[in-house]
């Protein structure tokens, strides 16, 4: 069965304005676009936080991992692209066999693979600069785990969002775009909630963080920040590296702070509390929540786009696909996907340095120990081997956080009561 009459065009229109709009408006409201108040944040010198030999060696380092993470990004679109726009990934979804529903689950596997396969000599590259520069602890035998790991990981939720969709379209020839982007916001924010006891334990072993005065800083910052936790997780980091971490995923009854064991071991006491206490801000504003909820808007907005491309015959006959209710579309599907993703991700990057700068802002606030800060954000840089000044544009488009020089920057001109 196939959507030979295609979307509707005005449902599709429709479905787009009203996700996007949904999206400017939370995220107008949600987001904290000043990161300090009533201030603006100005970096300091790299050199009066590093020292040229730490700048020199962060710099080499950054540019030789940057530079395989772009040429992963650019094979992994190129190969997307030609299975995708091409007659190529048609052709070789023609010769899967079985059900509809099999064949786009094997198509799934089949198109990932080529992507993972293209992709990895230049990650592989990255575990040996990271080796080489101390940041890594894993054997060859455990990164291959991790990517295949990773890989079926991929497959299972993709292929989930695929067979939701197509399924929708396959019932609803017309009217697709708007059921499906209520089951991807749907999808997006269920894969939100169970990714911290499904996803995260593939990774990593978690153990509560032992009781003691470490412990009783935590419950006592929680106190202070109106963070309701029961536990504090320690993730067993350093089989796999030395940098230090610490996050928070998950919400409602999923919610998890954790803390890479490597942050108890290297840092101090007082380290150690601005670190969790940064987690507990991003906790205490709901941060994961109003991600999700976004993502979720995204999601729509995202489906109600693929409804106005399929009904681009044009599109359609050089991917040679007859619709997406067509199991050969998966490739042209995928292809658009990746596009989209790297399209939004200065968009999606902005919004997330501006809530990581209110998690900063939160922990000063709550720790009220500037110095402590600034000197945790020095180890954090140094342990990562981050560039302190990484190239605007990569920064802009690729940059989740603020660079040190910036949160090193934010915690001077801090003041109790901002």
């Amino acid at each position: 069965m196939s959507d030979q009459a295609g979307p509707s065009v005005r449902l599709s229109l429709v479905v787009s304005v009203l996700a996007a709009g949904s999206v400017v408006v939370l995220s107008a409201i949600l987001i904290p676009w000043h990161w300090l108040p009533g201030q603006q944040v100005h970096a300091v010198a790299a050199s009066s936080a590093f020292s040229p030999a730490q700048i020199g060696r962060a710099e080499r380092v950054s540019w030789a991992l940057r530079q395989s993470s772009w040429a992963n990004l650019v094979l992994g679109l190129a190969v997307a692209s030609v299975l995708g726009f091409t007659g190529v990934g048609s052709r070789l979804m023609a010769r899967l066999r079985g059900p509809w529903w099999l064949r786009i689950v094997w198509g799934t596997a089949v198109v990932s693979l080529a992507g993972v396969l293209v992709q990895l000599p230049f990650g592989a590259r990255i575990q040996r600069v990271e080796v080489a520069q101390g940041l890594s602890t894993q054997s060859w035998s455990s990164w291959l785990v991790d990517q295949a790991t990773a890989y079926l990981v991929v497959v299972v939720f993709t292929a989930i969002a695929l067979l939701a969709i197509m399924a929708i379209a396959r019932r609803a020839p017309r009217s697709w775009p708007a059921w499906a982007a209520a089951a991807a916001a749907v999808l997006a924010l269920v894969g939100s909630f169970v990714y911290p006891v499904v996803v995260e334990p593939l990774s990593n072993h978690f153990t509560s963080m032992a009781a003691g005065p470490q412990r009783a800083d935590i419950f006592a910052l929680a106190k202070v920040e109106q963070v309701h936790i029961s536990d504090v997780l320690v993730a067993d980091a350093s089989r796999r590296t030395t940098t230090l971490n610490a996050y928070v995923s998950g919400f409602g009854s999923t919610r998890r702070v954790v803390v890479y064991d490597t942050v108890l071991k290297q840092l101090t006491r007082p380290e150690i509390d601005s670190v969790v206490a940064h987690e507990l801000g991003h906790a205490k504003h709901q941060d994961v929540l109003v991600g999700t909820i976004l993502g979720a808007l995204g999601s729509a907005f995202g489906i109600a786009l693929l409804g106005l491309l399929f009904s681009n015959r044009a599109l359609l006959r050089r991917a040679r696909v007859s619709g997406i209710a067509d199991p050969r579309a998966v490739p042209l599907l995928l292809a658009l996907v990746a596009i989209g993703a790297l399209v939004v991700s200065p968009i999606q990057n902005t919004m997330s340095r501006a809530v990581e700068a209110r998690a900063d802002l939160a922990s000063l606030d709550a720790t009220r120990d500037p110095a402590t800060f600034i000197e945790m954000q020095r180890r954090l840089a140094l342990s990562a081997l981050a560039d302190p000044t990484p190239p605007h544009w990569s920064q802009f488009v690729f940059g989740s956080h603020p660079t040190p020089l910036q949160r090193i920057g934010m915690a001077r001109q801090w003041r109790p009561g901002d």
